[in-house]
């Protein structure tokens, strides 16, 4: 029987053994496939009349053809300007004599002659004015047009560095300094923002008269040059050393070697690119397994193109040095993150305008050399020299710009088909697709070569086929198959429109470059090198030290920690990340000024409660939900801030209506924090080819309606059946917009009884469910998908969505805009665009012991230059998607929004109507959301349902206010 068991087991082992073998082989010859039979021998670059776009960077140089590249300068007249609109000469600007100001709602147009016709660089040099902390970005035209698609946004990058030097908190822990603006002045030639093109935009010039213009889109902008020419050629490394006089250039120090460590860099392009910490590894310098010490630079925010991180170097003599980085890119398995290097501005030579960082979770030093493993020499003078790297994509740049206008024109064969099928094609019917649209399925055949180049190329640049590679090769087999079979579209269409977005989604993520640096080692040529790989021992300690210290050390906890009865205790019900921001600000800014200690904890929100109840709470909560201090109001748990003499003050930075949720029975419980509202959003592009325009009234939203429904695309409207990650999250906005913009209120005056069942409340109601019953649109929906791919052309959604869209779907970027929500039109001809809000806030519980203390710090939380400082710091933490909704309209003013959309917003914002909270408010939402889908899912009478439900609610109003002891009116 052993020998049997003996027997099975050895079977069964190697059959693993052999299935593995295999699986490891079919990868090896996955990864060496080659689809090239595929696409050799056509010709790739045509396109498809009605598909694509004509304004892109690529195809204005294909127009051009072969136009020269003259060897010319000609520098502009910058104070000769022949037309402007906000724009300054400023005498002995900074001690540079005359400067141009342009500010950021204008323009500035020059006449320039031109000796010979040709493509030229734009060179700049210009100051970064303080301003609110985002990129300058003007766009170009040339002789009265917009050359392509990316003069639009032209990006200039602003300087940044630490406030101060890094302190450590009262249990060890290193501070990290906030970041301040360090103008200076900078040059620039106009490139691609994206990153895609690596070499600057080129821009052509007719002989004789050019106009050039400048029109404002961000930030102002300090002129001192402004220059048309071609950058100079950069030589090969091998041109450089000939250059190079080894007399001159002698090390007598054959040991010199200097470690500059990541976090000492002096500058950076954005306020993102702070030190930050790792505990992760044992030979990361400086070390600690328990304490934070902010001991490397870059991460996961220094992935953008463009973003740069400058050091300080020094030398003793001069000579000729090697330049090794630890660095560590454990980010995008099977990609590279390149870097681009200069030393005291400029390239020394082309081989080191892209220097790979292949996948590693380990630190590894690379130092830089050539293909042949030979070190590359830098002759450096004595004294100190700058060193800057930035982010760039290399090669792996046109390879996503061809993906990226792959994605673009994948959305309009699905937008063409969508007219011809609907979202939910019959299985039954053969809609002939290749009859009605055969240029669809030249199309596709044409795409899907592309895309099995596209498959190569990234395979090639690589090394192996990553997932993201899969997401192609999975569009181009599909392709394929529709066009050999084109009776098979319209049941994959749902699965086609997923294999775009997932397409669109592997372009982000390929674009995006991050890296780890923990030093850069400046070295004498024959120096030896320090050691940084870990051992097996090192490896083994660094987890026994992290394993003990998680029984001593207090994660939960903040910063400086004070003893209990001495400080304020504040909770933050958020994430570490702004608990780690506030904690900074307080340690650095409030505790000083006024003397008062502050205790910061990170706690989960549903703690919350439970502590209060057993009395071990905090005397602050940041960041609660909306509803919960009216709850907490009627309990006794919570202080009436309104009692302290100089609410007023404070409350004037903020709009009436954002306390609304906040007031009951005359008092005031919390302060707003943050606030969201919807806007419209809507596709140009889209929008111009049906020739519609945006909708002012909801009356012109149902005119349009049948144009976008006829075209089987629709509009998002929000429903009660909205989810979130698959979530529940049933959304009445626009029932409250319906209801506010009717002079309607959910609540009467004493919030003791819903008035939703008067005339207006049901004329509300009828009008929200028709969108769905009548007019059909949807009430389960992806909006950023769909937006994303044109489906739905319009809709409604919170203003945050902006930076959701800005970061996720590069490919239609300057193809979609916001603006304000349909209104209702008054007896007066105006417009009535009320909507309500949702949001967080901050309050205090009524057991917070020192309540003067615990309100000083309120105060100071809501003042706009905190909130200011918070949202900047939130924003350069965690990048432009998680740009802070303040309710502090006087911070909004200064937070990093584009000027236009800040206007659009501001004007959205004077409509904010607050819905009150009352005891027993829970019911009021919860049965208006039955009675909605009542109506919508069993087809029932609006009026009737409403009514019903109406009574229902307020019977539950009643008893919850007889609980409570609360009178009616």
């Amino acid at each position: 029987m052993a020998n049997s068991k003996k027997k099975s087991f050895i079977i069964t082992l190697i059959f693993i053994v052999v299935i593995i073998l295999v699986v490891i082989l079919l990868q090896v010859f996955r990864n060496d496939e080659s689809y090239a039979e595929k696409y050799e021998g056509y010709d790739l670059t045509s396109s498809i009349e009605g598909l694509g776009r004509e304004n892109t960077y690529t195809n204005y140089l294909d127009h051009l053809g072969l136009v020269p590249s003259p060897d010319v300068e000609i520098e502009v007249d910058l104070f000769g300007y022949s037309d402007g609109k906000e724009v300054e000469v400023i005498d002995n600007y900074e001690g540079e004599g005359q400067v141009l100001v342009s500010k950021d709602d204008g323009y500035v147009e020059w006449n320039i002659n031109v000796a010979k016709e040709g493509l030229y660089n734009i060179y700049i040099e210009y100051f970064p004015e303080e301003s609110r902390g985002i990129d300058i970005e003007r766009c170009i035209y040339i002789n009265g047009e917009m050359p392509f698609l990316g003069a639009d946004t032209i990006a200039l990058s602003r300087v940044w560095t630490d406030k101060s030097a890094v302190k450590q908190d009262n249990r060890g822990n290193d501070i990290r300094p906030s970041q301040i603006e360090e103008p200076r002045w900078e040059s620039a030639y106009f490139k691609d923002y994206m990153g895609y093109f690596t070499e600057p935009y080129q821009f052509y010039f007719k002989q004789g008269t050019n106009t050039l213009k400048l029109e404002s889109v961000n930030e102002p902008l300090v002129i001192r040059k402004l220059v048309i020419k071609n950058a100079d050629e950069t030589l090969s490394y091998d041109e450089f050393k000939k250059t190079i006089n080894i007399e001159t250039y002698k090390n007598t120090d054959q040991n010199f070697v200097n470690v500059i460590q990541g976090e000492e860099s002096l500058f950076r392009s954005s306020p993102s690119l702070y030190a930050s910490f790792d505990r992760a590894s044992s030979n990361t310098e400086p070390y600690s397994s328990a304490k934070i010490r902010l001991n490397m630079t870059g991460g996961y925010q220094w992935r953008v193109p463009g973003q740069w991180i400058e050091w300080e170097i020094e030398v003793p003599e001069d000579g000729l040095y090697n330049i090794s980085i630890k660095g560590r890119q454990n980010y995008n398995r099977g990609f590279v993150s390149n870097r681009s290097l200069t030393i005291d501005g400029k390239t020394p030579f082309k081989e080191v305008s892209i220097i790979p960082f292949h996948y590693s979770n380990t630190w590894e030093l690379k130092t830089l050399s050539a293909d042949n493993g030979e070190p590359y020499q830098f002759p450096l003078t004595k004294g100190k020299h700058t060193i800057r790297l930035e982010v760039t994509l290399g090669d792996l740049g046109n390879i996503l710009n061809t993906l990226e206008e792959s994605v673009f024109r994948l959305n309009e064969m699905y937008r063409k088909i969508l007219i011809l099928t609907g979202t939910t094609p019959d299985k039954y019917r053969d809609y002939r697709v290749d009859k009605v649209y055969p240029e669809v399925i030249e199309a596709m055949d044409l795409e899907s070569k592309i895309l099995y180049k596209l498959v190569d190329d990234l395979a090639g640049y690589s090394g192996q086929r990553g997932s993201q590679i899969a997401t192609a090769q999975t569009l181009a087999a599909q392709l394929e198959r529709f066009v050999n079979r084109p009776d098979k579209i319209p049941k994959s269409l749902e699965n086609f429109k997923l294999n775009i977005s997932a397409l669109g989604t592997s372009i982000l993520t390929m674009s995006e470059a991050p890296l780890d640096v923990d030093s850069i080692v400046v070295s004498a040529v024959d120096a030896k090198l320090p050691e940084v790989k870990e051992t097996f021992f090192t490896k083994v300690a660094h987890e026994f030290r992290s394993f003990a210290a998680s029984f001593f050390e207090d994660y939960n906890s903040i910063g400086n920690v004070y003893a209990k009865e001495d400080a304020v205790t504040v909770w933050m019900l958020s994430g570490r990340d702004q608990s780690t921001i506030l904690k900074t600000m307080i340690d650095d800014t409030f505790t000083p000024n006024t003397g008062i200690s502050i205790n910061v904890r990170l706690i989960s929100p549903e703690v919350l409660l439970p502590a209060v109840v057993a009395g071990t709470g905090p005397d602050i909560a940041l960041t609660v939900g909306q509803g919960e201090p009216v709850n907490f109001a009627i309990r006794g748990a919570v202080e009436d801030l309104s009692k302290f003499q100089d609410f007023s003050d404070v409350t004037q930075e903020y709009y009436e209506q954002s306390l609304v949720p906040y007031q009951f029975n005359g008092g005031t419980y919390a302060l707003p924090e943050t606030q969201y509202f919807n806007v419209l959003f809507y596709r140009k592009d889209i929008l111009d080819e049906l020739g519609l325009d945006v909708p002012d009234t909801w009356d012109d939203l149902i005119k349009i309606l049948p144009t976008i429904q006829k075209n089987n695309m629709n509009v998002g409207i929000p429903s009660t059946e909205r989810k979130i990650n698959n979530i529940a999250s049933p959304d009445l906005s626009n029932f409250f917009a319906q209801l506010y913009q009717r002079g309607g209120s959910l609540y009467n005056s004493d919030g003791s009884r819903a008035v939703i069942d008067t005339d207006l409340g049901v004329e509300a109601f009828e009008s929200y469910t028709k969108f769905f019953t009548h007019y059909k649109v949807p009430t389960v929906y992806d909006f950023v998908n769909r937006f994303r791919t044109g489906e739905m052309p319009l809709g409604l959604a919170d203003y945050n969505t902006f930076n959701t869209l800005s970061v996720f779907a590069p490919e239609i970027r300057g193809l979609w805009s916001f603006a304000v929500l349909p209104g209702t039109k008054e007896e007066d001809g105006t417009v009535n665009r009320s909507v309500n809000f949702w949001g967080n806030c901050s309050m205090m519980l009524s057991n917070a012991k020192n309540k003067e203390n615990a309100w000083e710090f309120l105060k100071w939380w809501a003042s706009s230059d905190t909130q200011v400082r918070f949202g900047r710091e939130l924003e350069s933490v965690m990048g432009a998607s998680a740009r802070y909704a303040t309710a502090n309209k006087v911070a909004f003013d200064q937070l990093a929004w584009s000027r236009s959309n800040s206007e659009t917003l501001k004007e959205q914002w004077e409509w904010v109507v607050g819905t009150p909270e009352v005891p027993g408010g829970y019911y009021t939402h919860r049965h208006i959301i039955n009675a909605v889908r009542k109506v919508i899912n069993k087809n029932e009478d609006a009026r009737e349902t409403l009514l019903d439900y109406a009574r229902t609610i307020n019977d539950e109003l009643e008893k919850k206010r007889l609980e409570f002891g609360l009178e009616d009116e």
